[in-house]
Parts: structure tokens; C-alpha cells; sequence
């Protein structure tokens, strides 16, 4: 009987207790990852609680998180094209995804100030990546660190064992001077982006330095096309991997053990809103990309 009584006034007590204590910060926290976007604001907005606050004005997926009410965007391209009224747009060279947070309470009268978080999350669709490619003796990889909001850190130039891509070449690999002329196969990569995002690339070339735009080098993919007919490019603008292949060489007049590194210009291209895969035309190297 006692525990009974203890329950009953437990509930009469949630029942008669007030609204949560408002909070008038206006402060909102945006964490722009490669695929997903998280969104924070202080809990107890003005008064609205979690279970009032809407991501797009349509979904109520919000949850308490250490003082906040955090709402998830999970994927930048899930099936219906826009997860919970999430907006994007392309401004060369910028991604731009907008949504807000908006207060939407259906009793008959409004006691708290109604609330409207906007945010953005923008991310470049143009990278460099580069990799030493081949040493007679030594080759390194060297792939940049991204950051929130940025698709690099998703982005990696990967040597391959053969034309089915399909093995990864462990580096550091040989190329002895039997081998010049060899076949080289490589590919930038893109792990952990939305489906939507393909890989572009742009423009590739060779240096005997990490330079990008060292004055010694040599062109293999312009406007994403063969630059001869020594290099076949196999995908390109199709999936989140475009792979190339060209043949193993050395500079002149660059001593014997020199390093040849491999610089490729990388778009990231947006295939709900553009034609990504690149053709090329032997009399004219033309792009369908119009993203890039």
C-alpha cells in the first residue's frame, strides 16, 4: 500500500510539474561531416521542449544530448532525396546543405516565443590529392588530412595491382629500370561519401618533386581526357572511384633514384544535380560533367 501511494504521487507530481526552464541562448552547433550532419542547440529553447522542436519543420527525431537537443541528418542522399525537408545547392566551387530547426506546437495556444535555427553546411568540390607514385627504389604515400566539412579527408590516390582494380598495390612498390615503360595503374577513391557524389577527375599529372606545380612535369589526364595513347582512363565521373593507367618512366636528366610523384586535380560531383561521367572525343576532349 505504501509503494502504491509512492507511485501515485510520482505521477500526480510529473503531471502538475511545469514546463522546462527556458533557455535564451541563441546559440546552435553545426557538425559538418563527409555524410552526415548533426545539429545542437541548447536544451529548453525559450521554453519549447524536445518532443515541440521539428528538423525541416517535419520530423521529431530530436534527443537529449549532455544540455542539448541534438537532430541528426544521417545521409545527404537518402532515398527520398531529401531527409526531412534538408535543401542543397551548387555554387561552383560550393556544396551548400540547409535545413532548420523550427518549433511546432499544435495545442491551441502558444505560450512560448517560437523559434527558427537555421543552418548550413558547405563543402568544396574541388581537391588536390597527390601520392609519391613510384622510386626505383622507394615510393611513399602521402594522402592530406580533411576536416569537418570538407569531402578530402575522404579522398585517396590508390595504386592497383592490375586493370581490374580490385588489389590495392602495397606501397612502397620497385619499379626497376627493366621496368620502364611497365604498366602503372592507379585511382582516386572516395570512401564514406553519399552515393549521390562521384568522382571526377579533372586533370593529372606527373613531377619529380611533391610540388604541385613543380616546373618539371608531365600532363596524363586534362580536362579528363588522355593527354595520349599511352594512357587509357577507365572510369571516370561513373562511381566514387575513377581509375586510369599509364606506362612507368623516369625524367631526364633527374638522378637515377628519383622520385615521380603523381598529382591529380579531383572534382566531387553531384549526380542528382549534374551529368558526372566525362567522354572524350579523339578529334575533341569534351566533358559532359557540367559541375566541374
Amino acid at each position: 500500500m505504501v509503494t502504491l501511494t509512492f507511485y501515485l504521487l510520482v505521477i500526480l507530481a510529473q503531471a502538475l510539474a511545469g514546463p522546462c526552464n527556458p533557455n535564451k541562448a541563441d546559440v546552435i552547433l553545426v557538425y559538418c561531416y563527409p555524410k552526415t550532419i548533426i545539429t545542437k542547440i541548447p536544451e529548453c529553447p525559450y521554453g519549447w521542449e524536445v518532443n515541440q522542436l521539428a528538423l525541416g519543420g517535419i520530423c521529431y527525431n530530436g534527443i537529449h544530448d549532455s544540455g542539448y537537443y541534438q537532430f541528426t541528418i544521417p545521409d545527404l542522399s537518402p532515398k527520398n532525396k531529401s531527409y526531412c525537408g534538408t535543401q542543397s545547392e551548387f555554387k561552383n566551387p560550393i556544396y551548400h546543405f540547409y535545413n532548420s530547426i523550427v518549433s511546432n506546437d499544435t495545442s491551441v495556444i502558444v505560450k512560448s516565443q517560437p523559434v527558427n535555427y537555421s543552418f548550413t553546411c558547405t563543402y568544396n568540390a574541388n581537391y588536390l590529392v597527390n601520392q609519391a607514385a613510384f622510386d626505383q627504389r622507394v615510393a611513399t604515400i602521402h594522402v592530406k588530412n580533411g576536416s569537418s566539412g570538407s569531402f578530402e579527408s575522404q579522398l585517396s590516390l590508390n595504386f592497383y595491382s592490375n586493370a581490374k582494380f580490385s588489389s590495392i598495390k602495397e606501397a612502397p612498390f620497385i619499379v626497376e629500370t627493366s621496368e620502364i615503360g611497365s604498366d602503372i595503374f592507379a585511382g582516386v577513391e572516395a570512401k564514406g561519401l553519399s552515393d549521390r557524389f562521384k568522382v571526377v577527375l579533372n586533370n593529372c599529372w606527373a613531377t619529380p618533386s611533391s610540388e604541385y606545380f613543380y616546373q618539371i612535369h608531365w600532363p596524363l589526364i586534362t580536362k579528363g581526357c588522355s593527354t595520349d595513347n599511352s594512357i587509357l582512363v577507365h572510369e571516370n565521373g561513373k562511381t566514387s572511384r575513377a581509375t586510369f593507367q599509364f606506362n612507368a618512366f623516369r625524367f631526364r636528366n633527374i638522378p637515377k633514384l628519383s622520385k615521380v610523384w603523381l598529382h591529380c586535380e579531383t572534382h566531387v560531383c553531384d549526380s542528382e544535380k549534374f551529368s558526372c561521367p566525362v567522354t572524350c572525343d579523339k578529334r575533341k576532349q569534351r566533358m559532359e560533367q557540367t559541375g566541374g
